[in-house]
């Protein structure tokens, strides 16, 4: 129900970064209460709203019917009011490389709390840096959101790389009554290791050999016995915008826990380093016995906050970018977070839920 009370957030705090806009904006949706953030991204070289955060603001007021003010390239301040959730089809569009998948994480919590199916059509970055990759998106955070009963599909209909972006991606998101808490406590033992090595435009297939066999160097030396099979692939010229080249590795327990590492090609950088970099990100992320890996840890937070019921989720050192999804879900919601400290490197993190409803879907049911 709406209130006339704005929810005041510092956007400089602790991460500091895109990320509070983000979870600000979605939980204003599902809540339909009024948001007003100042200071944004004040501690940055550029402060303010850059394109993609724009985007991603524009896109939230485009499902909710909601009002932005100060909605512009560089504003330190926006007010959003937020109204009613409506399924159906949206576009959203960052004109740069900006991330496919950051304009996801803002988006997928509300839709699925509106009245039926709904398309999106997110055109940007498909693998960008400071961002997950649309492969990990598909790879990682889906299998672990359809947990919480998540349901959506994933079509990536042309891949953009920076700095051109270009990519499209059409995600249709299925609606919930509820979220369920989930138990990830129990990390299992590693069942198989896959991955996704590619090269797109000018590149040769070649360079994807090699970043598949820079990870694996590094992977052996601890995981000799564990099947590992990493794809690669030289993307279709009609399925790729510029020139670019990447790996992602995810680990596969038998409890259904997934861990990734990545990392994307660059000047400079041979292809067998970039993969060697993917399989020591994989390895510090196994390290410490968690079930979620550094990247899925804050993702996790929105959708613990609104399940009903206690979650528990195993992770690494809690993260800034986690610190700050939990600041942002207390402020917003009724939602109680606990960390439990395991070991030096393992905690557990704990969420009472608020159990939110959707009501559009009941009225419509």
């Amino acid at each position: 129900m709406a209130t006339s009370k704005i929810v005041q957030i510092d956007g400089s705090l602790l991460e500091g970064g895109g990320q509070i806009l983000r979870n600000a904006a979605s939980l204003s949706c599902l809540l339909c209460e009024p948001i007003a953030v100042d200071r944004i991204r004040a501690g940055r070289s550029k402060p303010g709203l850059r394109p993609q955060h724009l985007s991603g603001l524009q896109l939230i007021g485009d499902i909710c019917g909601g009002e932005l003010k100060g909605g512009r390239v560089e504003s330190t301040e926006v007010i959003f009011h937020p109204s009613r959730i409506q399924a159906g089809s949206h576009v959203a569009d960052t004109k740069t490389a900006g991330s496919i998948c950051l304009l996801m994480q803002a988006a997928l919590p509300c839709l699925l709390f509106g009245n039926g199916p709904s398309d999106l059509v997110l055109k940007g970055g498909t693998n960008a840096e400071m961002a997950p990759q649309i492969d990990y998106l598909t790879l990682v955070l889906k299998p672990i959101a359809e947990k919480f009963g998540v349901r959506f599909d994933c079509d990536i209909r042309r891949r953009g790389y920076y700095p051109k972006g270009g990519g499209e991606v059409k995600v249709t998101v299925y609606p919930v009554e509820a979220l369920s808490a989930v138990q990830m406590t129990e990390y299992g033992s590693i069942t198989r290791i896959t991955g996704r090595s590619f090269v797109a435009g000018v590149l040769p297939i070649k360079i994807a050999h090699t970043m598949a066999r820079g990870a694996k160097d590094v992977l052996q030396k601890y995981y000799s016995k564990v099947p590992c099979d990493i794809e690669c692939v030289q993307e279709p010229q009609h399925m790729a915008v510029g020139t670019g080249t990447g790996i992602i590795i995810i680990v596969e327990t038998s409890t259904g826990c997934r861990l990734a590492g990545s990392a994307l090609g660059k000047k400079g950088l041979s292809a067998e380093k970039v993969g060697g970099m993917a399989g020591e990100m994989l390895l510090n992320n196994l390290s410490h016995g968690g079930c979620v890996d550094e990247f899925l840890q804050d993702q996790l937070v929105i959708l613990m906050a609104i399940a009903k019921g206690k979650s528990r989720v195993s992770c690494g050192p809690i993260t800034l970018h986690t610190q700050t999804a939990i600041h942002i879900a207390e402020k917003m919601t009724e939602a109680k977070f606990n960390i439990e400290q395991v070991e030096e490197d393992q905690n557990i993190i704990e969420c009472e839920g608020i159990g939110l409803k959707n009501l559009e879907l009941s009225v419509n049911g």
